[in-house]
């Protein structure tokens, strides 16, 4: 039987040869990210585990090292770190959010509370404020220094996405809902928008620039949207993670840090780099051979980490509990995959 439009059920889950992180969760992972000050890699995942790994780069050799993990009691959707990289944030199926004080060797402990999963979490070191989404509707601000929020904003439906790049904040939620934040003035929506995409949205990315934002959807296509009323002509949407008539979810949407072009990840178990001003793909990698969920670039962006599993996009008749096995792997960006160079040929067209 074919699986994810591959020969064989048995795929390659590596085709770009890229390096293979040790001792991966033993159940799909739901979220990826870097401390914002080292190569020390966290993966949330379903089998209700943070674990964190060192990872040693040496010219163009990688290796990997197991240093710690904490458990949830159910399982662990969403991920960050603070910005002086010594303490991860973790939230999920048991309905709170973990801090876990990594540097430090300290224990984790509870910091935030929702009345149903917490999907999305971001800190926000300019205000010293985390923010978590959740699917009880709410976006709740939290100074940890406080048992109750801070701030508790009501959306109009669940939480799916959340981005932030102060003082820009965008929040994606079911039913195609986008709602615009400047946290400056965190207490009030900024803006309200319908997706420019057709269905379900997955991801989120904010500009580099604050300007406005990315927005993935489960339809295997992208939008690029400006906030401001003024730049509305310069929005576009694209098509991506499609292989004929199979339309693949896109995933996961990360800006570089230095070119700030973006990667996308998508069920289709292909990752690729686009540069949104020249409207152009910068590479197309390989398709590994299960869906990649999620993904991210370390703090230079010399290493982009996915994660290649079973993401349940087909369904529990597509899951072989004996076979399923869940990578995370570490690719090095080169230089032409992720710098941005002008279209050639279109008459000057912007």
């Amino acid at each position: 039987m074919a699986t994810f439009g591959t020969t064989s059920a048995t795929a390659n889950p590596n085709p770009n040869r890229s390096t293979e992180v040790v001792q991966p969760p033993s159940d799909s992972v739901s979220s990826l990210c870097f401390s914002p000050k080292a190569n020390v890699l966290v993966a949330t995942s379903w089998d209700n585990q943070v674990r964190c790994w060192e990872v040693m780069k040496t010219g163009t050799s990688l290796n990997t090292v197991p240093k710690a993990s904490i458990s949830h009691e159910q399982p662990v959707l969403c991920s960050t770190w603070k910005d002086d990289g010594t303490t991860i944030f973790s939230g999920g199926c048991d309905k709170q959010v973990k801090m876990w004080p990594l540097l430090s060797g300290g224990q984790p402990v509870t910091v935030a509370m929702h009345d149903a999963p917490v999907r999305e979490i971001a800190w926000v070191p300019e205000m010293n404020l985390l923010v978590t989404g959740s699917w009880d509707k709410t976006l709740r601000y939290w100074d940890l220094r406080q048992p109750n929020p801070a701030h508790v904003q009501q959306l109009p439906e669940r939480c799916y996405a959340l981005t932030v790049r102060h003082p820009l904040m965008v929040v994606g939620t079911a039913d195609r809902n986008i709602i615009v934040f400047n946290l400056q003035n965190p207490q009030t929506e900024f803006k309200r928008v319908v997706s420019p995409l057709k269905y379900q949205t997955r991801c989120l990315a904010a500009f580099p620039d604050q300007q406005g934002f990315l927005v993935g959807s489960i339809e295997g296509r992208v939008g690029v949207h400006h906030i401001d009323d003024a730049q509305q002509s310069k929005n576009f949407t694209f098509k991506c993670h499609r292989e004929g008539n199979d339309i693949y979810s896109v995933n996961s949407l990360n800006f570089h840090p230095i070119h700030h072009t973006f990667a996308t990840s998508g069920s289709d178990g292909a990752f690729n780099f686009w540069d949104k001003d020249s409207k152009q793909r910068l590479k197309a990698m390989s398709r590994c051979g299960q869906p990649i969920p999620c993904s991210t670039f370390n703090n230079d962006g010399s290493i982009f980490a996915y994660s290649v599993c079973y993401d349940w996009s087909k369904g529990a008749e597509n899951h072989n509990p004996t076979t399923a096995k869940t990578y995370i792997y570490l690719h090095l960006p080169q230089e032409s995959e992720v710098k941005g160079k002008p279209r050639i040929g279109t008459g000057g067209r912007k």
